[in-house]
This record gives structure tokens, C-alpha cells and sequence, in this order.
């Protein structure tokens, strides 16, 4: 595999897509919407839970365990991708293998959107040490194990893919429509995102319509 070693015009320019949008959207694109257009986020059990197990590991630190040496809360880019953000826990290894772990608190689903996540970190990893980084790892608390992902070809493209499309959403400024299915039975946004209301969109102008039609009776000045 060659790694890039220089930058053309369009990497320079690249809008930057943060690294947990790429997850957001692999799962829900209006979810990554209302966060990233709006600066919209609601709290749940499910969330709270994630942010108390990441007070654990994003406290930035270099620790060693023996020949492994782990940076926590690391930032990471890559330009030719357009992508920043941050590694929960990247372990530096003494034959020099380099691993993203990501943490989740919820139960791994193998190829869901977490694959992504710890895949576009992997990706950012190359760039910044020059060298493949060809595995990353999901440690999932409910779990309470890690699982192991080969960021292969297709994995690559999918990054790269979703990357432009988070970029076009956020040059347009365009929000994605409502899925209305059973993913919004686990949101913690479903409140404020209104998918049954705004998926209907028939049934929710007609009852506008309604709302603001003057009946007969107004109409007579009663």
C-alpha cells in the first residue's frame, strides 16, 4: 500500500470532516445533521453512559505496559482524506505496529458504523507516522472485550465515500430527511428530529392546511 507523501490543490482545500461525524452519519445522516448544521445534541442513558466511560480515556496522557506505550486522547488527521479528530487510545507497539482502540459503550454490531469510525482513525494514523496501519480495535464495554477489524480496501473507500458526503452536507447546508424506522426507538434525538411528523410529509402539510384554514364559521365572522 502507498501511503500519500505529498498534498495536490483539492487536499489543501478540503473542508475537514470531524472523525465521530463519520459514525453519526454511517448510521443515521439526519442525526449527523442536526449535529453538525445545527449544533444540535440530546442527551440519554445510552449517552451519558458513553461520555462517563470516555472520562476514562480522554485525559490526554503517554503511558507504558510493558513493550506497549499508550497515548490517550490523541488528536489525528489526514489531509488527503480531509479528516481530524481524536483516538480514544492508540497503543504504539515495540515491533512497531500501531493500533487505534475506540471505545463504545454499547455492543459491538461487526460492520456497523463504529468500523468506520476506528478505520478513519487508522487511516489519519498513516498519514501522521508514515507507516500502514492495516488494524484497529473497538473495545465495546458491554462486551467488556475487544473486536479486532483488518481496515482493508473496501473499508478505505467507504471512509473516503462518506467523507464526501458529510463535506457536500456541510458546504450545502442541506439536512437530511427523517428515516422514521426502528433506528429512532434508540435515538436520544428522536424528540427533537420529529421523524414520524416530518417523514409523513403529506399527512404533516395537510394538517397545516387545517390548522390555518379558516372554517365556515370564521369565515361568517363568528
Amino acid at each position: 500500500m502507498n501511503l500519500p507523501t505529498t498534498l495536490d490543490n483539492r487536499e489543501r482545500d478540503l473542508l475537514q470532516v470531524p472523525l465521530s461525524a463519520l459514525e453519526h452519519y454511517a448510521y443515521c445522516p439526519r442525526q449527523s445533521g442536526l449535529i453538525l448544521l445545527e449544533d444540535a445534541f440530546t442527551d440519554d442513558a445510552a449517552t451519558i453512559r458513553g461520555t462517563l466511560l470516555h472520562q476514562r480515556v480522554d485525559t490526554p496522557g503517554n503511558r507504558g505496559r510493558g513493550s506497549i506505550r499508550t497515548l490517550h486522547a490523541l488528536p489525528v488527521w489526514n489531509d488527503s482524506y480531509g479528516l481530524t479528530g481524536i483516538c480514544d487510545t492508540v497503543e504504539l507497539h515495540a515491533d512497531g505496529a500501531i493500533l487505534p482502540v475506540e471505545h463504545k459503550s454499547g455492543r459491538y454490531q461487526p460492520g456497523g458504523p463504529a468500523d468506520i469510525q476506528a478505520a478513519a482513525q487508522a487511516i489519519c494514523l498513516e498519514e501522521m507516522f508514515h507507516r500502514p496501519v492495516p488494524k484497529a480495535a473497538i473495545y465495546s464495554a458491554t462486551d467488556r472485550r475487544r473486536h479486532s477489524i483488518t481496515v482493508n480496501d473496501d473499508l478505505r473507500t467507504r471512509v473516503h465515500q462518506l467523507a464526501d458526503t458529510i463535506r457536500a452536507m456541510l458546504t450545502t447546508g442541506s439536512l437530511p430527511p427523517p428515516t422514521a424506522d426502528s433506528r429512532c426507538r434508540r435515538c436520544s434525538m428522536a424528540t427533537g428530529c420529529m421523524p414520524k411528523v416530518l417523514a409523513g410529509t403529506r399527512r404533516y402539510h395537510q394538517a397545516l392546511t387545517d390548522l390555518y384554514t379558516p372554517t365556515e364559521s370564521q369565515d361568517d365572522g363568528r
